[in-house]
């Protein structure tokens, strides 16, 4: 039976995104979707615990990476149009775009606070290492993986290969940024996406930039970008979940170096092994469902520490989290103590499992990797420096949570109120 000629994938952002077999970049590409590794991604949720907060974000890691990859590859067409010179790159940048996220862990982000995990790191790992995803990329160009490797480590000797992947203006932020904001509900992600794409130049060195009639398209999406970090990434429910995840597994680890406790050889291996000993297979044989599995199977243990983390978790019974950005560090402490002691005196036993200070950020502009160039008579300028929006946009927006179980939410008011 022949395969047929296109294989769609009907995204609900961008529309049929087709790839054609007859196209040997774009059939390198259908082959590495329908990988082991890269189906995983299937599994993994692209926002965490943010379903626990935002009932609608239950996308994944997989629709995220297709989103990233169409992007890349509307952006860098236009582009090679205009610059023939690009087009033997193509390979390179659209398998970077689409493997961008393969390293991904469960809970996404979450794993990485919970497990001490780097993504990028295990992206370049699976590259290299997995046999589905390197026979195809050797298959393709002997070179091709350390080609992939270099847009990630922003090597690449011609700039904007890596920058549509990875900069202040990349197409994976411009989808992660769309996607999150469709699945959560907010209102903010309604980038100009078209104007954005449009707007795209090189300058002498083969940078990317903007034209200037795109900067108002940017200066909305970098606005978009600081709210989805102030309002949604950084949401107090999300920060409560990823701390009764954390607690969980750190009890979890220290009932099974008691040899109190059952999991899987995947799950042992995450709990017992430092990241950087950790075997491929083990890596990739995690995922949400494996690891919330195991949730739910520690909900009826007798460890209550680890029983009841698990119970709040798998039920949504979350901490609540209090801002106590206003506070001084000597105060925040000083609160952080007494309300330990409070919730020792309610019954619980490790109050240092319930209780504790979780930090945020929100900036929506930095310098990293050139920043974000608008073309002024055809040279190359910060956006900072052209846009009264942007500077603002550049200052780090820290918060400091307290996180504590909701029976303590009386006690802290009325403490709250005799500190004022």
């Amino acid at each position: 039976m022949s395969l047929k000629r296109t294989r769609t994938y009907h995204d609900p952002l961008h529309g049929a995104i087709a790839l054609e077999r007859h196209d040997p970049v774009e059939a390198l590409l259908i082959a590495l979707i329908d990988t082991p590794p890269f189906q995983r991604l299937r599994r993994v949720r692209q926002l965490g615990t943010a379903s626990l907060t935002f009932h609608g974000a239950e996308s994944s890691r997989f629709t995220h990476a297709l989103g990233v990859m169409e992007l890349t590859r509307k952006a860098f067409d236009a582009l090679a149009k205009r610059y023939p010179y690009l087009q033997p790159h193509r390979a390179t940048v659209l398998c970077a775009a689409l493997l961008h996220d393969i390293g991904h862990g469960p809970f996404s982000h979450t794993a990485e606070e919970v497990f001490k995990t780097h993504h990028e790191t295990w992206t370049q790992r699976i590259i290299r290492e997995s046999p589905a995803i390197q026979t195809l990329l050797a298959q393709y160009d002997a070179d091709l993986t350390e080609k992939i490797v270099s847009v990630y480590t922003h090597q690449h000797p011609v700039p904007v290969i890596w920058q549509l992947v990875s900069s202040q203006l990349d197409c994976d932020r411009l989808d992660y940024l769309m996607r999150d904001s469709y699945f959560t509900g907010a209102s903010y992600g309604h980038l100009d996406l078209d104007r954005i794409l449009r707007s795209l130049d090189l300058d002498d060195a083969d940078n990317l930039m903007v034209s200037r009639k795109g900067q108002t398209a940017v200066e909305h999406y970098l606005l978009v970008r600081y709210f989805m970090y102030a309002q949604v990434y950084n949401h107090p429910k999300n920060l409560a979940a990823t701390w009764i995840l954390k607690q969980a597994f750190m009890q979890a680890r220290a009932c099974i170096a008691e040899q109190t406790l059952e999991a899987d050889e995947t799950v042992q291996a995450w709990l017992n092994h430092p990241q950087d000993l950790l075997t491929l297979d083990h890596y990739l044989a995690a995922d949400d469902i494996v690891f919330t599995y195991h949730l739910q199977r520690w909900q009826q243990h007798h460890d209550p520490l680890l029983s009841d983390l698990c119970q709040r978790f798998i039920h949504r019974n979350l901490f609540k989290g209090r801002d106590v950005s206003g506070f001084s560090e000597g105060d925040r402490t000083d609160l952080l103590q007494k309300t330990r002691a409070k919730v020792a005196e309610h019954g619980y036993h490790h109050p240092e499992a319930y209780c504790g200070l979780s930090h945020s950020q929100s900036r929506g502009y930095t310098l990293y990797q050139r920043g974000i160039k608008v073309s002024v008579d055809s040279q190359p300028v910060d956006i900072k420096q052209l846009s009264p929006l942007v500077e603002p946009l550049t200052r780090t927006y820290q918060r400091t949570w307290l996180i504590h179980p909701a029976e303590m939410t009386p006690w802290l008011d009325q403490y709250l109120a005799s500190m004022r």
